[in-house]
């Protein structure tokens, strides 16, 4: 081949390479710059002042050598004094007529709130209402022609997409963060009613209430919280969907304050051994643990042993899904429930009731396992050894019939019961007598599973017990 032909093909060569990729790689990076052109200038700096009144020693500066200066200390009178803490977080615009969000943490507390925007002019905010349990705050500055921001549905948000975050850092104002979703429906510890987006975009404290963005420029969801060791990010935040946010922002709007339905049920998760049991093909819905008496729940027909797979048409993927649907709906509002009972579904109509409480739990019964019980039934195979309740006991656990577990091992401790636990039902039937319990673990094929209605410490549960063989 000649030296003209070579150098051809080289050439030819080298452009398959390099230009191919280059086209690619352009095609799939994301814009950030243009979503912070037309979308950044609905952020706002959101910066408070509080007041902070503390209780000091009116004895006078110098006296700590004095050998009586802890007589002195302990006896002295206390004087008040006032000292001005400022914090800074972030916020967005909702309406052009100045109505934004934040966190209710950023303004907890707050004297005095000031909100800047992007083009430095400054306005004083109030506070309309704000929502500790969704740490959501609706603002209102006195401004009219303001840039808003668009809001995303969350129905389209897909785990793995990019996202952008943009606040104020430790006050550096206007902060460009990227990174993409990296969960869904995140529930964090003693919160049921925020399924939680997580990121790995960049948060850190002054990001607060700021919004998340996802490609298009709409907002998706409210930078919250940071799960960090260090006080710093770590790579792992959390952010308040928008239709949460949005939720709570209109009933704050409409009335100042937030209600939330409850229908007074006990739920837990299912694993794949419990659905089994239920006759369930896959682990979704809430199984239900225990109705409260006289509560929605009761007076609509729910009971232990059902798994509540809808409500108002919107699926139950897992039990955290339940008291956030609930929570949405209005109080006296009749809803339909999707009801999965005796391995077939039924449709139940319930009216919640107003959560009267930020902290209501179910209530729990004043219930230990007793000292003394009566001689023990032995199951060999299941390495259980269960003692029926005196009445007395029956009395004080609230139950009409119990078996109480004293000892477990093998397949029993495998499953998860203890020493102490009381076995009230099976698969949300009542149990009368050991019989009973015993011609059900027997009809039971080896390999098949038995759902145990179980209580302990005063809740109820239930625990799938798979059965090895027989006695």
């Amino acid at each position: 081949m000649s030296i003209k032909k070579l150098i051809v093909a080289a050439m030819l060569a080298a452009s398959a390479f390099t230009v191919e990729p280059v086209v690619v790689l352009a095609a799939d990076l994301p814009d950030f710059a243009r979503i912070v052109e037309t979308e950044g200038k609905a952020v706002v700096n959101v910066s408070t002042t509080s007041t902070i009144k503390q209780n000091v020693s009116s004895l006078p500066e110098g006296m700590e050598g004095d050998p009586f200066f802890e007589f002195f200390r302990r006896f002295a009178p206390q004087q008040q004094q006032e000292r001005q803490e400022r914090s800074l977080g972030s916020g967005f615009i909702i309406s052009a007529d100045g109505y934004l969000l934040t966190n209710a943490h950023v303004v907890a507390r707050a004297d005095e709130i000031t909100v800047t925007l992007t083009d430095k002019r400054e306005f004083k905010a109030k506070v309309i209402g704000s929502d500790a349990r969704t740490d959501v705050a609706l603002l209102k500055i006195e401004a009219k022609d303001l840039p808003v921001a668009r809001l995303g549905n969350m129905a389209d948000v897909r785990v793995g997409e990019w996202v952008l975050a943009i606040g104020s850092p430790f006050g550096f104002e206007n902060t460009v963060t990227s990174g993409i979703v990296s969960a869904k429906n995140r529930l964090l510890p003693d919160e049921n009613f925020v399924p939680f987006l997580q990121t790995d975009a960049a948060v850190n404290p002054g990001n607060s209430g700021g919004p998340l963005f996802n490609m298009k420029g709409e907002v998706i969801g409210i930078n919250s919280q940071i799960y960090s060791r260090s006080g710093g990010f770590m790579g792992i935040s959390f952010s308040i969907p928008i239709d949460v946010a949005m939720n709570v922002a209109d009933q704050l709007k409409a009335t100042g304050k937030v209600s939330r339905g409850r229908i007074g049920v006990a739920i837990q998760e299912l694993n794949k051994d419990l659905a089994a049991s239920f006759g369930l093909s896959k682990p979704v819905g809430a199984l239900v643990n225990e109705v409260e008496k006289k509560s929605p729940a009761d007076k609509a027909g729910l009971r232990a042993g059902d798994i509540i797979l809808s409500v108002a048409g919107q699926a139950v993927a897992s039990s955290s899904d339940l008291p956030r649907l609930i929570g949405a709906i209005r109080p006296g509002q009749s809803v339909a429930l999707e009801v999965w009972r005796n391995r077939a579904t039924l449709k139940l109509n319930v009216v919640p009731e107003e959560l009267k409480s930020e902290d209501a739990r179910t209530a729990q019964r004043e219930y230990r396992a007793p000292q003394a019980t009566p001689d023990a039934q032995n199951m060999k195979q299941l390495g259980l050894a269960l003692a029926e309740l005196s009445p007395q006991q029956l009395a004080k656990a609230g139950i009409k019939y119990g078996l109480q577990v004293r000892r477990a091992s093998g397949l029993a401790a495998r499953a998860g019961l203890q020493v102490g636990d009381v076995i009230v039902g099976l698969g949300g039937e009542a149990i009368s007598s050991f019989s009973q319990f015993k011609a059900a673990v027997t009809s039971t094929p080896k390999g098949g599973t038995l759902a145990l209605q179980v209580l302990r410490q005063g809740m109820t549960l239930f625990i799938p017990l798979t059965i090895g063989g027989e006695e």
